[in-house]
């Protein structure tokens, strides 16, 4: 269902030309409640639609709200007072049920279509959870809203680590302030996995964008960067304000497991320093070169299946959370407006003081693209990866990709090589090829085997130079044809054999077109097959790339999902580096999540 404006009766205010830096949206609305408010209030009276005679707790519309935990009692808050008030939508009560649970875990949840929720609306804390709900089209339908609220991302440190760095007067950006804050010995620097916490995945993409302004080897600069992180890491925001140290003392000082700093939200830091005292309270900086925001959309959760006066009631909730007492409320618990502008006594209390920017323009929202390669950054760094990669190099390869005077097998090296650079010298990669009978009866062939990038290699250099120079010396096979079946096979046996513990270890098959190899083992062998080898201690998940209009995505999904993987679809084979990337984030998760 496409996104429309609300009827006028509903519109928010302020979306002129103080618009938010974030995404702008309405609730997409059924055409029949359209309809329905343009016919007036006398028509629904009626028609029974308005019924001022039950009682509240007869005819109340009766609705169920997750939202990410920070805002949940701020929400709550709300609620309650609309039921106690009897806030009515359509003649009829509104009782909001707010359950406070996770944005990822609510998001993987809607990402499988196979769980029917239990709720009608949801407030992650960020757009990006809404993408990663969508996952790759087998999820449950939502129907992004406006944002009710916002909080900047920022650094927050004990009184002593901001005062040796400065603070208030000195700024940095966001390069330099986590370069700043790891460099020093009285300053130990802690995160919410940006696996898990969208304040951690905005502030290490914050961090790549400013490191990337400084110039010189970036990459390595941020893989650092995470890889210190990464050490200190808790599972989420409320897990990581527990790690501080409380108090400047000596002993809590000197505690290794204590942290100084830590990425947090305006907000969290508000409601922290709410709760403190003396040398417990935070200070935040705010980097020069812009903050991210948390931005709260209101999201309904599978709206068709929704009645008529549940999506009225979801509507007429998004429009009370926006009225002056309930941004009162959300500013009382320590959020922003959405755009982005605060009280000086928010701030203030959440630790924040002039000179800092505090109010400065809040940075630019990454893009998709962007997050999903910090995140496949983020994946390879924290544990490093195996993979074995195999290309497909059946003669339809040398097919010239449309709008570009290459090949398919030219542009899928030239991916290749770059997404390389996104890999440390701890991980480890191998290449295959593949077409039909390319070693002896074999459809399958080993370039270069699965080794440290970092180690030195025959001859001089390193693995990652020879294996880029293998990338490059790809060539189409005139007449092969695709041996896909019996390739996947070897290739995961191969890296089950060959399994490293402590990595994430994986095989990623790019290919053109289904099997074509006649004398191979058959689809639904091989599915079975894979379903009785595989070893959950031992993961091993197929990541497999269909590249072009040809390639049949579906098949080599279902072939892939047996091993925890998945199959991903390309029409450019420019896009494979940050297909990877997405495809090693989404099996590194669902690994992390079948272990847990």
């Amino acid at each position: 269902m496409g996104r429309h404006s609300l009827p006028d009766d509903y519109a928010g205010e302020g979306s002129g030309d103080g618009s938010p830096p974030h995404r702008r949206r309405t609730v997409a609305i059924a055409t029949t409640l359209v309809l329905a408010v343009a016919a007036g209030t006398a028509v629904a009276v009626q028609g029974g639609l308005l019924s001022f005679s039950k009682s509240c707790e007869d005819s109340a519309v009766r609705l169920s709200m997750m939202t990410s935990p920070d805002i949940a009692p701020a929400v709550r808050a709300i609620a309650d007072k609309a039921r106690k008030d009897e806030a009515r939508s359509d003649g009829r009560c509104l009782y909001v049920t707010v359950v406070a649970r996770d944005s990822y875990k609510v998001a993987d949840a809607l990402s499988d279509d196979t769980r029917s929720p239990d709720f009608q609306i949801w407030l992650p804390d960020s757009d990006l959870w809404l993408d990663r709900a969508k996952g790759s089209g087998d999820s449950v339908p939502i129907t992004p809203g406006d944002s009710i609220a916002s909080s900047p991302v920022t650094l927050a440190m004990v009184p002593s680590a901001a005062k040796s760095l400065g603070w208030p007067k000195k700024n940095y950006s966001w390069a330099e302030l986590t370069a700043a804050a790891m460099e020093s010995d009285k300053v130990r620097l802690g995160s919410a996995d940006p696996a898990r916490s969208a304040t951690g995945l905005l502030a290490l993409a914050g961090i790549g964008a400013s490191s990337e302004k400084q110039g010189g080897d970036s990459d390595t600069r941020v893989a650092a960067t995470a890889k210190l992180l990464a050490q200190r890491m808790s599972d989420g925001d409320t897990q990581v304000l527990e790690t501080l140290a409380q108090g400047d003392s000596g002993a809590e000082q000197g505690n290794p497991e204590h942290n100084q700093a830590v990425l947090l939200s305006e907000q969290a830091a508000f409601a922290h320093n709410a709760e403190s005292t003396g040398d417990g309270k935070l200070d935040l900086f705010y980097p020069e070169d812009g903050t991210p925001l948390l931005n709260y959309p209101y999201t309904l959760v599978d709206e068709a299946s929704m009645s008529t006066p549940e999506s009225r009631a979801a509507l007429r909730f998004m429009t009370l959370l926006d009225e002056p007492a309930s941004q009162a409320t959300l500013e009382k618990h320590g959020f922003r407006n959405v755009d982005g502008t605060a009280d000086e006594s928010v701030v203030a209390s959440a630790g924040g003081r002039k000179p800092q920017p505090y109010a400065t323009a809040a940075a630019a929202a990454p893009t998709v693209e962007e997050l999903q390669q910090t995140l496949g950054m983020w994946t390879i760094t924290v544990q490093s990866a195996r993979l074995t990669t195999v290309v497909d190099a059946s003669g339809s390869m040398a097919t010239i990709v449309p709008g570009r005077n290459q090949s398919r097998m030219d542009v899928t090296k030239a991916s290749l090589i770059q997404a390389l650079n996104q890999f440390t010298p701890n991980d480890e990669i191998g290449l295959w090829e593949f077409a039909t009978t390319l070693d002896g009866d074999k459809d399958y062939r080993r370039l270069m085997p699965t080794a440290r990038l970092g180690d030195p290699a025959k001859g001089g250099g390193t693995h990652r130079e020879k294996l880029s120079a293998a990338f490059a010396a790809l060539k189409p096979v005139p007449g092969g044809a695709t041996g896909l079946y019996d390739t996947m096979l070897a290739a995961y046996k191969d890296a089950q054999a060959t399994y490293v513990k402590g990595k994430f270890n994986a095989v990623v098959i790019l290919t053109d077109g289904s099997n074509q190899d006649n004398l191979s083992i058959s689809r639904s062998a091989l599915i079975a097959e894979l379903k009785r080898i595989a070893d959950p201690e031992r993961p091993v998940p197929i990541l497999a790339i269909a590249v072009g209009p040809e390639a049949d995505r579906d098949e080599v999904n279902e072939i892939a999902k047996v091993t925890g993987g998945g199959g991903y679809q390309v029409i450019d084979p420019a896009e494979i580096q940050v297909v990877i990337l997405q495809a090693i984030m989404t099996a590194g998760q669902s690994s992390h999540a079948a272990q847990e």
